[in-house]
């Protein structure tokens, strides 16, 4: 073996290991041995720099290189793209003399590694009108990888058909670059095709079809995908775990993640953090414990930002807000998410102050506020009280560059608009250059909440897309504002058009419609359109239906429905103690308080109201004495007004005035019109005109 060659080996191997100290000892053979101007071995010197990681000694072999040739720019582009110096590379591209494919595909490749997924698309167009380089399938892949990122599905459909034309159909990286590019646009029907013409699709192409149908709602067709995979990594299980918690299923979450520690599989990162995120979604603290347990035991091999950020967010949202600062104190690096989560806990439970000190503090650190952040304390000012503190957040939504984020103009909007500020609402809406669906369904419930149904149906017939969100909103604006007849036709409208379909707000928001205008045949009908779309099952839905049934004097379809409920919430038990006590069945009632006590559901403040007025239409009087004493004493609710009116209407109708009348006078707060006003008919019907004058 001639020095040329050995020296070749040496630097080689020196790359090949990493090893910068032993790169500059060789080069310095090199030097010595007379053949520092050779333009090959200066070239695998200048690679073997590149691949330790040392910019500066890549680009002073370059620039030793005598008569660079086209290997020796392409592989200096390549170091300059390596350590984020795009315009360096850029430069030495546009002066390159001559360029390959290799050159063409080290820029593209330059662009799209440094986030400049346009430019890179306009490389490969300019690319294909070169006379003198010619595409490959590298150069193809890396467009398609850049089309994917920017979620342009026309594209998309472009570059398929180039690929075609060019004959890279059947290449390997080309097949999953194409699946890779559909599953981004988020076109799952195309993505299916090229999935199902594949001969032996590997890993990568299983995650990424279960990814697709996350992104497409399609659940089940992603467990489908799972269940056929002929393997599995941690990849694939983290997916469908993240499949299932995004789309509001957090126990099946948890159930996979059981499921995936049978089958011998280690958690990683993204795992802890998306089965805390499910532990947030449903609330389950304790699980949520026992994970944080687990993660301590594992000491710090998956504990990063982002676990630590989950963990804060997870205790944050379910109500444990000093764990979640103690964690947050204690962890070794915070991003802005981990201070968004705990901000947005503390402005979730109302307080306020404290999470704009948390607030403050973040800008001290300093760390600028991302539009997330902005988006949760801005979600956190939609008071009267704290509207001057959303003022003063846009002005620095403002002055920190946000002012054309829509993301943040739709909270500013939100804000002013649960505030009762329509004007500054409206003005924001009308400013932003981009709106999206958000946007407008944003200012469509702002005017329901206003009692303007009118303008909320007139930016309805406006909008450029809608979604089912879109459909609730104005939906709820019509029937809210006692447009019953024109909310039933927009219901019609959004049927007719079979582009969206309804879902389980759009049946309970028409559910309550009938039952508070007493039309059963109506919400029979309705009833037969919830089963006919699957929502039979759901518990919010049944919770409707057991309302209508129980307001249309209907209580044993009412009873089966609720029998028929096998996870019960709250609110299913209250809409049943409520049902029974419109229709007279106090008796009913109370054994169903008493049956929801057996099974360690807590009562609030409605299950009261329901339990005591169902107790007085019913002239139950010692029961309704009972169970007010029982809600203060045993559950330490506080009565509110609507408690001491159902009290003083049952002690009123039972003749007990004077016992009324002390109760009123032993109330800590002013005494409403419709607590003088239960009294004042129990006089009228006991004739008590002295008492009703006082």
């Amino acid at each position: 073996m001639g020095p040329f060659q050995k020296l070749c080996q040496e630097v080689r191997a020196c790359g090949e290991l990493g090893s910068i100290g032993e790169a500059r000892k060789t080069h310095a053979r090199v030097i010595t041995s007379g053949l520092a101007n050779s333009t090959s071995l200066q070239n695998h010197l200048l690679r073997t720099y590149s691949r330790c990681g040392s910019l500066e000694d890549a680009h002073r072999a370059f620039r030793g290189i005598l008569c660079p040739n086209v290997f020796s720019l392409n592989a200096m582009m390549s170091a300059f793209s390596a350590h984020g110096r795009l315009c360096d590379a850029r430069s030495l591209f546009d002066e390159m003399p001559e360029r390959d494919t290799v050159s063409w595909n080290t820029m593209m490749s330059a662009c799209f590694s440094n986030g400049e997924f346009e430019e890179t698309v306009k490389l490969f167009l300019c690319i294909l009108c070169s006379s003198k380089s010619h595409a490959n399938s590298i150069t193809f892949s890396c467009a398609l990888k850049a089309c994917g990122a920017l979620g342009c599905s026309r594209l998309g459909f472009q570059l398929h058909g180039a690929v075609i034309k060019f004959g890279f159909a059947g290449d390997p990286l080309i097949v999953v670059s194409v699946l890779d590019v559909y599953v981004k646009c988020g076109s799952i029907d195309s993505a299916a095709r090229q999935f199902e013409s594949m001969e032996e699709p590997n890993l990568f192409c299983w995650n990424s079809m279960i990814l697709g149908y996350s992104k497409s709602s399609g659940v089940e067709r992603a467990r489908e995908v799972f269940n056929q995979m002929p393997e599995r990594d941690i990849v694939s299980w983290n997916a469908l775990i993240s499949t299932f918690y995004r789309h509001g299923r957090g126990i099946e979450a948890l159930a996979l993640f059981v499921e995936m520690s049978c089958d011998g599989f280690e958690p990683d990162s993204m795992t802890y953090t998306s089965v805390l995120a499910a532990c947030t979604g449903i609330p389950a603290v304790e699980w949520g414990r026992h994970l944080h347990a687990r993660i301590i035991r594992l000491q710090s091999s998956v504990v990063d930002v982002f676990v630590g950020g989950a963990l804060v967010n997870m205790y944050a949202r379910c109500g444990y807000l000093g764990t979640a600062k103690q964690i947050f104190d204690d962890l070794a690096e915070r991003n802005a998410i981990s201070w968004t989560s705990l901000i947005g806990g503390f402005a979730q439970f109302g307080f306020v102050d404290e999470a704009m000190v948390l607030f403050n503090q973040m800008r001290e650190v300093p760390l600028s506020p991302d539009e997330f952040t902005l988006v949760t304390v801005l979600g956190a000012c939609s008071t009267k009280d704290y509207l001057g503190l959303g003022t003063q957040l846009h002005s620095l939504s403002i002055k920190i560059g946000y002012n054309d984020s829509t993301v943040v103009a739709n909270a500013l909007c939100a804000m002013y608009a649960k505030s009762r500020n329509a004007h500054d609402a409206d003005s924001i809406f009308q400013s932003m250059s981009t709106r999206n669906v958000i946007s407008w369904t944003t200012m469509i419930t702002a005017y329901s909440q206003m009692g303007d149904s009118t303008n909320a149906l007139v930016l309805f017939r406006k909008m450029p897309e809608r979604n089912v969100v879109t459909w609730n909103a104005v939906l709820a604006a019509c029937i809210q504002n006692g447009h019953r007849e024109e909310g039933l036709k927009m219901y019609i409208l959004m049927l007719r058009e079979a582009t969206i379909l309804p879902d389980w707000i759009t049946f309970t928001t028409l559910l309550s419609a009938c039952a508070d205008s007493g039309a059963l045949r109506l919400g029979n009908q309705l009833i037969s359109q919830i089963e006919k779309f699957g929502f039979g099952s759901d518990v919010s839905v049944a919770n409707g239906m057991i309302t209508l049934y129980c307001k249309c004097g209907r209580i044993m379809e009412a009873q089966e429905i609720f029998n028929s409920i096998a996870e019960k919430n709250l609110i299913t038990w209250n809409a049943m103690i409520t049902g029974y006590g419109l229709n007279g069945l106090g008796n009913k009632a109370i054994e169903t308080f008493e049956n929801m006590l057996l099974i360690d559901t807590k009562p609030d403040e409605t299950t009261y109201i329901a339990i005591l007025s169902a107790c007085s239409h019913s002239g139950l009087i010692s029961e309704g004495k009972f169970y007010f004493n029982f809600m203060v004493n045993h559950h330490n609710i506080l009565p509110g007004t609507e408690h001491f009116a159902c009290m003083v209407d049952l002690l009123g109708r039972a003749g007990l005035l004077e016992e009324a009348k002390t109760m009123i006078d032993e109330m800590e707060t002013e005494p409403t019109a419709e607590i003088w006003g239960a009294l004042l008919n129990a006089c009228k019907i006991h004739g008590n005109t002295e008492l009703a004058e006082k």
